[in-house]
């Protein structure tokens, strides 16, 4: 476990300080004073102050970060303009982040999910430039006998050109839309003799365990996949089309994410289909990014991309304390016209801290429960074994 420490530290600074870059590169860009960056929590460990008196810093708990603005002094500062006004004087409340206008305000906030979904993007693009995208046709080398596939239709030597209305366009994105898929059924088009045939197939769900020793639910149709006429496909892509099918990726991860997300809320009222025990914190995530930089720098630099996309997305959720709620009080207020009370702010921002803490508390108890297991079969591999 302690060798994913580094990995996860290396993934986490870089993604942390590339959202908080994004607030600081608006709020300077917009003449707001920044007292304050920092990677991590809590007591500094080392830092240094630059000439417009910005302090950057690295504190001791490193999960997450923040951008202290001039004038800052509790969640409330912002909302509490009168104050503000008695406080600061005329010159300094030009430096405030609360006397800014609205659309100001709101891109210094977006400021931050925007930066993790531009470093997703130059990560794809350069990948798929340097490395290459697969684009391997995959064609069904086996249907297994009484499985979903066969009892459904499909049959061997069937192409697969659609998975849910998605366009299949390697054999690798046949796994990928069949895990995130949050649906009773799912839905392929395939190519058998040249004639498109379409079905819907219902997944087998199976109760397995990751490697970590983690209770996952795994959907299988039960085919088997070969390279369609033996040919692998590996091509790498020039600039215009790197870029197209970097945005088709931010797009499609973001979709699906918000769908399965969907799906573990109406999984709690006995609707839906999603796996709540998936649901993880920094222990889970220290895992993944430790595991798959054993694998080398490629798949590391993915997995970057991948979490950056959904740090980006649940800030964007219109939840106070996140940059999402603040962007959705202030929008808010600029409809209304008229400037908050405190109990009103105080009211959000509980809510806010009880939606947090609930989820905090519940993926915490995953991380432990998966740390449990963890720790249980690396004592026991022979129970590893069999499982």
């Amino acid at each position: 476990m302690f060798s994913y420490i580094i990995p996860f530290l290396v993934l986490l600074s870089i993604i942390v300080f590339i959202h908080e870059y994004g607030h600081y590169y608006f709020a300077k860009r917009y003449g707001v004073g920044v007292t304050a960056f920092s990677i991590g929590f809590g007591k500094e460990l080392f830092g240094w102050t630059d000439k417009s008196g910005t302090r950057w810093k690295f504190s001791l708990i490193p999960l997450g970060g923040y951008v202290k603005f001039f004038g800052d002094h509790n969640i409330f500062s912002d909302y509490n303009r009168e104050e503000l006004r008695k406080k600061y004087s005329v010159e300094d409340q030009k430096k405030l982040f609360a006397f800014k206008p609205l659309y100001q305000r709101n891109l210094i906030l977006f400021g931050g999910p925007l930066a993790n979904f531009i470093l997703a993007f130059i990560i794809f693009v350069c990948v798929f430039m340097f490395v290459g995208k697969d684009f391997t046709t995959p064609s069904i080398a086996e249907v297994q006998k009484d499985s979903p596939a066969e009892i459904y239709g499909l049959k061997k030597n069937d192409i697969i050109v659609e998975i849910n209305d998605e366009k299949v366009n390697s054999i690798l994105d046949v796994s990928k839309f069949i895990m995130l898929s949050n649906t009773e059924f799912i839905k392929f088009t395939v190519l058998r003799n040249d004639i498109e045939f379409k079905t819907k197939v219902k997944p087998n769900e199976i109760d397995t365990k990751d490697e970590f020793g983690n209770p996952i639910k795994k959907r299988i149709v039960g085919i088997q996949l070969t390279p369609y006429n033996d040919n692998i496909d590996h091509v790498k892509l020039g600039p215009a089309k790197a870029t197209y099918f970097a945005i088709k990726e931010i797009y499609f991860i973001s979709v699906k994410s918000l769908q399965y997300m969907w799906g573990l809320i109406q999984k709690i009222w006995g609707k839906g289909y999603g796996d709540i025990n998936q649901l993880g914190g920094p222990i889970k995530i220290a895992q993944i990014s430790g595991k798959v930089a054993e694998f080398g720098f490629l798949p590391f630099i993915m997995t970057m991309a991948y979490i950056s996309i959904s740090l980006g997305l649940v800030n964007l959720f219109p939840i106070p304390l996140l940059d999402g709620g603040h962007i959705t009080l202030n929008t808010i207020e600029a409809i209304r016209g008229k400037e908050y009370n405190r109990k009103t702010i105080e009211i959000s921002f509980r809510i806010g801290i009880a939606i947090l803490g609930t989820l905090i508390l519940f993926t915490t108890i995953n991380d432990l429960k998966g740390l449990f297991s963890y720790v249980f079969l690396s004592n026991h591999p022979t129970l590893n074994q069999r499982s």
